[in-house]
């Protein structure tokens, strides 16, 4: 059945009328006597669960009308991304390798080892970068970049630049300049090894490349998600919470090191912090940036208010509108630790700026018939790496009481 704009309006009435049994039953919760508080308590925590799976649901639903209205079929391919795709899928298939070794001694690919794999075809290496994208929380979040050689760098500019005023006649003396910094990725291999038979191989009604799509894109999506938020750089990227973080603010904090705030509850995050966390981030940084947490955080963040009396989350009602915290998006990763003494629980910032996700073209495949018969394995790797870029651009709420 085809998505319509007014299934998704459906979905959003029925959010915003849970919403309101939601505020109500928490109202009541919080004024309750002791002897109710247990009943009600349960009643919140059953309509949190309903919000959760109504606002997944208005999510999917925008996402179907996205690709059902999405113009245009595949995309021409070169006679030569033609012939690589179906000499692979004969490789895949048979294990016939000889299409595959005239078409590669003919290509000069920037970044191809000569390591007894084969380079999976273009339209496919961007299909499982695609499906990642849709898997990885961090990969909608953050800069992706995609590179030819081994090697990465940039150049950020950290400031420095100094000034100052002068009467007509003073002497101008030099001023301090900009200083630059070199950073690189922390790059690793990441790999899988799909496994199918050889019957399934030489049915003409398997699917042989939407497969190898699927299982690589279950296979490396939750390896990238731990790694670029959490990963510690040795053989992997490193997650932006692995970098240092101080409580010291933007102008007297070493570059490359992440600001955190306390929450102001030795075991919770109290409404304060929150909107504390988001005025810490430079008003530049502010467009675009997002919450970043667990689902088990964002259950407890729908029952904070604000001085004044308002729920600090919103159901988003509007086609294509998120729901929101204080007026900015939550982007829900399940790596994020719990709300914890201690934990960094919940980030904000501008995700784009402040994190870079650098892929290294030339996913590899190698083809082994011998090692679990009577499976035909497909090991397949890919480089990989992630880096803070801009360590201004996200703040960390830490929980822990204010001293």
């Amino acid at each position: 059945m085809a998505i319509e704009k007014k299934d998704v309006e459906e979905v959003a009435q029925a959010l915003q009328v849970k919403f309101d049994e939601f505020k109500k039953t928490n109202d009541s919760r919080l004024d309750a006597i002791t002897q109710e508080k247990a009943a009600l308590a349960g009643q919140v925590e059953t309509l949190n669960g309903k919000l959760s799976e109504l606002e997944n649901l208005k999510s999917d639903l925008e996402a179907e009308l996205i690709s059902v209205k999405r113009p245009g079929g595949p995309q021409q391919q070169s006679k030569a991304a033609t012939e690589h795709k179906t000499a692979f899928m004969q490789f895949m298939r048979k294990g016939d390798d000889d299409g595959l070794r005239d078409l590669e001694r003919k290509a000069l690919q920037i970044g191809t080892d000569e390591d007894g794999g084969y380079a999976v075809p273009e339209e496919l290496d961007r299909n499982i970068l695609n499906l990642l994208k849709d898997e990885v929380v961090m990969r909608q979040e953050a800069t992706v970049i995609t590179i030819g050689g081994s090697d990465y760098k940039k150049l950020v500019n950290v400031g420095g630049t100094a000034s100052g005023w002068v009467g007509e006649t003073d002497q101008r003396p030099a001023t301090e300049a900009s200083k630059l910094k070199l950073i690189e990725p922390f790059m690793g291999e990441i790999y899988g090894n799909p496994q199918a038979t050889q019957k399934m191989l030489d049915d003409v009604f398997f699917n042989a490349e939407n497969w190898i799509n699927s299982e690589l894109a279950i296979e490396f999506s939750e390896q990238e998600e731990v790694a670029f938020t959490t990963g510690n750089g040795t053989k992997k990227p490193k997650g932006f919470l692995a970098y240092t973080s101080s409580i010291e603010a933007d102008k007297t904090r070493a570059f490359g090191t992440l600001q955190h705030i306390l929450s102001g509850s030795a075991a919770a995050v109290t409404a304060d912090s929150i909107i504390q966390l988001v005025y810490t981030l430079r008003k530049s940084n502010r467009n675009g940036a997002k919450f970043m947490m667990n689902n088990n955080s964002l259950f407890k963040i729908r029952i904070l208010k604000d001085s004044e009396g308002n729920y600090l989350w919103r159901p988003g009602l509007e086609l294509n509108q998120p729901s929101t915290l204080v007026g900015y998006g939550v982007a829900e990763n399940e790596q994020m630790p719990d709300i914890a003494a201690d934990a960094k629980a919940i980030a904000f910032g501008n995700f784009k700026r402040g994190y870079t996700i650098v892929d290294r073209i030339g996913t590899r495949v190698l083809r082994d018939p011998y090692t679990n018969k009577p499976y035909v394995g497909f090991y397949t790797t890919k480089r990989t790496g992630g880096m803070l870029t801009d360590s201004q651009a996200i703040k960390l709420l830490q929980i822990g009481a204010v001293a």
